[in-house]
């Protein structure tokens, strides 16, 4: 079955089930300035999941656009891609596991086809430390399920990850793991969980393509071996304990007083499945990009030269389609980097199976851009119009052309470091870093030019540079909108008015592109081609302190988005949105000065922002984007 089938018979399956069908959020994640990009179906629903109401009701499901940039250095074989589409389905204080576990049974057995046969499961296997129950509620269900099907659910108990590599499958087809692998909070483990945290375990599903064992990942195979015979296609989150403060271990937990469902499950990796193919790449999506490659290389994909080449193409261009059509251009920092690199790197290997880069035309980059587009845009419409073409296949065109360029100059200096004989970590480091010369390209040509490289002091190195980065992400949104203190909540405020006066200032065109908010300052990208002059940003400070002069309420009123689009509320680029949607407006809704998307926190008058707004810095962060930090003195 193809990707988009699955998607559509889910959907339509858990809609009949009383699910509100909500739309995918953007990949740029709304107000959460703690991670880079939406990396699960869960994550924009967390409020919902801790307890606020969803206005569309207590039972949802959608498919969720995912990207993971943990994974890109992984892409290559035959099982991980950097984008996904996540299907979910969630119980807001509604069904159980009762409902939950049999839905999802028969919508991969009976729906896609999949033979149960092939199918096992994972429960949580409690601790009695802890005191938290082994979840034979879960095992109870899925042994009736697997009996209904004329197959005999043997439990097994497995525990940690070693230990199934030490104990095997034992004929099992439930097993029991702990908390490491069956268990979900926000903290991780339920140790580590804070008072009135609320977390609970999970049941996997896992496909097994009946592949012989590879020993480098144990003596024995079960469903969390890493060695390909398993995938795993789908996890049900029962969210029903609460964190006590009472001392641990007594009394630590107790139960919910409104238990959630939360179901994610890898479309792509269904799909997988539904193919009764171990590697992915094999699905629709993937094998219509390869074809094209194919095609005009004259290289075949079954070549082991060549498939990683294949695969890095259609995972990282797939990726870069979609993050560009939800705002994101490349640059040098945060997500514009990351989409720089996914293009790069595909450029990298389209030059390994020698596709064109002469011109717009033969870039196989950008064919394999409008693949993805004619795959997607029925059902995604923001990759849909001739502007979004357009966007999309310039941004990776003109970013193939700059690499090109680079690529030019840092072969100039890996020439010179190479006529030494070898090469040294901190040179291998530098051409990377420096000259953006990929470290693949300096190993494949030291290769074959007979030369040394120092492999494992560059692992040294990036590694050193990842951790001085995470270092810096930490520090840097220290206090951001997940903290709800008073400075944050004025600056979030200010935040708003700051918008409307550059459109005020600066024209309608000036849209949100971005934003992160401190204690300390403000921070706002936004859509604008040209530096702002002097008297310009003097006008948009003017405008934002008479604002806060004049005392003008801000209210909150819920609304259905027709109605929200109606009176032209502002909201982040790319952002998805549910039906009915939060509005704070300055002013009363017929004559605000703003009125935006979003969900808070904000101050009830514009009075007490208490203090000055002033202009720290203005500056560009990509093509057609500016960036503006702002604080109250």
């Amino acid at each position: 079955m193809t990707v988009n089938e699955i998607r559509a018979k889910y959907l339509e399956f858990f809609e009949k089930r009383g699910h509100f069908i909500i739309s995918s959020a953007s990949l740029v994640p709304h107000n959460d300035p703690t991670t880079l990009f939406t990396g699960s179906g869960m994550q924009p629903l967390i409020p919902y999941l801790l307890g606020k109401d969803h206005p569309a009701g207590k039972r949802l499901a959608n498919s969720q656009k995912s990207f993971r940039t943990e994974d890109i250095e992984e892409v290559g074989d035959n099982r991980h891609t950097t984008f996904f589409e996540m299907l979910g389905n969630w119980s807001l204080g509604d069904y159980f596991k009762k409902e939950e576990l049999p839905w999802l049974f028969e919508f991969l057995t009976d729906e896609i086809d999949l033979d149960p046969s092939k199918l096992y499961v994972t429960a949580f296997a409690g601790d009695e430390r802890l005191k938290l129950s082994r979840d034979t509620e879960s095992a109870a269900i899925w042994k009736e399920l697997f009996a209904k099907k004329g197959i005999d659910a043997r439990d097994v108990v497995i525990g940690s990850q070693e230990d199934g590599a030490r104990l095997g499958m034992q004929g099992g087809r439930i097993f029991y793991y702990d908390a490491t692998k069956n268990w979900w909070s926000r903290a991780g483990a339920p140790e580590n969980m804070p008072a009135g945290e609320p977390g609970g375990p999970d049941s996997e599903i896992f496909y097994d393509f009946g592949l012989p064992h590879d020993a480098r990942f144990g003596d024995e195979c079960h469903p969390n071996c890493d060695c390909g015979r398993f995938l795993e296609i789908g996890n049900s989150v029962f969210m029903q304990y609460i964190k006590k403060s009472l001392p641990a271990p007594e009394g630590s937990f107790g139960l919910l007083p409104k238990q959630n469902v939360d179901f994610g499950g890898g479309l792509e990796r269904i799909a997988a499945a539904s193919e009764n193919s171990a590697d992915i790449f094999a699905i629709d999506v993937f094998s219509d990009i390869i074809g094209l490659l194919i095609h005009f290389s004259k290289k075949e994909y079954t070549d082991s030269r060549y498939a990683r080449s294949f695969r890095i193409i259609a995972d990282h261009i797939r990726a870069a389609t979609f993050i560009i059509s939800d705002g994101v251009k490349p640059s040098n920092t945060e997500r514009g980097y990351v989409l720089r690199r996914l293009i790069r790197r595909a450029a990298q290997h389209a030059l390994k199976l020698s596709v064109g880069d002469k011109d717009k035309e033969d870039s196989m980059l950008v064919r394999a851009a409008v693949v993805t587009i004619e795959k997607y845009k029925e059902v995604y419409p923001e990759l849909d119009g001739e502007a979004a073409y357009k966007e999309i296949t310039e941004t990776i065109w003109n970013e193939e052309k700059q690499f090109a360029l680079t690529l030019e100059r840092g072969m100039r200096e890996f020439e010179r470091i190479a006529s030494t004989g070898h090469i040294e970590a901190s040179e291998a480091y530098t051409l990377f870093t420096t000259h953006g010369f990929p470290f693949e390209m300096t190993l494949e040509l030291a290769k074959e030019r007979g030369i040394d490289v120092d492999e494992e002091g560059f692992k040294r190195e990036m590694k050193k540079h990842q951790e001085i980065s995470r270092a810096g992400v930490t520090q840097k949104f220290r206090g951001g909108l997940a903290d709800t203190s008073e400075k944050t909540t004025r600056l979030h405020t200010a935040h708003h008015l700051l918008l409307k006066a550059l459109q005020v200032v600066l024209g309608a065109h000036v849209k949100q592109r971005g934003s992160n908010i401190t204690q300390e300052r403000l921070r706002i990208d936004f859509s604008h081609g040209e530096k702002m002059s002097k008297e310009q940003l003097a006008e948009v400070e003017r405008i934002v302190n008479e604002k806060i002069q004049e005392g003008i309420p801000v209210i909150r009123t819920e609304m259905s988005k027709e109605e929200a689009e109606k009176l032209g509320a502002e909201h982040e680029f790319g952002a998805k949105y549910p039906e009915r949607v939060s509005v704070y407006s300055v002013g009363p809704l017929d004559k605000a000065f703003s009125i935006e998307y979003c969900g808070g926190p904000h101050v009830s008058n514009t009075s007490e922002l208490k203090g000055t707004f002033k202009i720290q810095k203005e500056e560009a962060v990509a093509a057609g984007i500016r960036r503006i930090k702002a604080v109250l003195q």
